[in-house]
């Protein structure tokens, strides 16, 4: 259902890029809102589609066999939305906020049933009991819910007829609704725990279409997290899971419509 919500914001765009297309040829036509970017303030909403994965650093001892990966990501395709504030600073300038909610839901696999060779303890980690791990216990699956609050500086070129091309760039505050970073469990009671507030920064292209009624905007955004979003296991913990990771962060790439 996600990769079919997807595939739909996509061909939607295509379809409207290719019939905007066919408009701005014409040259002896009105342009549309041509009073619209002067506004000192505008307000709009957006629809988005979005691809979320993790950047894992891993713990050289536990997450690594060899030259074998230990822990491993699944990214995941869902959906999103917000509203959209715009102030306009100048000609070429205009400073935005987005606030949305995304939705996620990702997997990550640790096969780590190795990590058994430390039982005995180092001089600088301490001894456990092994387990067997089961699909259940080196299978997660991490349900995500944003709230995102980006904040970007946006840089805009002239109108072209009805269309204006921008590159914006600018940081995110992001709280993570499911994070579970207050739960007493872990891994060993199947509950992974990351960061309740992360920060991020964003980098984002597209084109604006001036309609008759509204402005529209195809867009592709990268965000990336700075903070580390790892949760530690409780010290009893073995170390299977985020004795295994040393950095783990979200980067996400959505494809917008924005509508003014």
């Amino acid at each position: 259902m996600n990769k079919f919500l997807l595939k739909a914001l996509v061909l939607a765009s295509v379809n409207i890029a290719i019939f905007a297309d066919a408009q701005f040829r014409t040259r002896n036509r009105m342009d549309k809102l041509e009073d619209f970017d002067e506004q000192t303030f505008s307000w709009g909403f957006y629809l988005n589609g979005n691809k979320l994965d993790y950047r894992i650093v891993l713990n050289p001892r536990y997450g690594m066999n060899g030259n074998q990966n230990l822990v491993t990501s699944k990214e995941s395709y869902s959906f999103g939305a917000g509203l959209i504030g715009k102030w306009r600073l100048s000609d070429y300038l205009d400073l935005r906020m987005e606030p949305g909610l995304q939705f996620a839901q990702r997997q990550l696999t640790f096969n780590t049933q190795s990590n058994d060779q430390y039982a005995a303890g180092t001089l600088t980690n301490p001894a456990f009991i092994p387990i067997p791990l089961t699909d259940k216990d080196r299978v997660r699956e991490i349900k995500s819910t944003l709230v995102d609050i980006p904040v970007l500086l946006e840089l805009h070129g002239q109108r072209w007829y009805n269309s204006r091309p921008y590159v914006a760039a600018g940081v995110n505050y992001i709280v993570n609704l499911q994070s579970n970073s207050d739960s007493t469990d872990d891994n060993m009671q199947q509950v992974f725990r990351s960061t309740t507030h992360n920060f991020a920064w964003s980098a984002e292209m597209g084109i604006q279409l001036y309609f008759n009624k509204f402005k529209l905007t195809p867009a592709i955004r990268g965000t990336f997290f700075m903070n580390n979003e790892k949760v530690a296991d409780n010290a009893t913990t073995p170390p299977y899971w985020t004795s295994a990771v040393s950095t783990l962060q979200t980067r996400a790439v959505f494809f917008m419509l924005k509508f003014e």
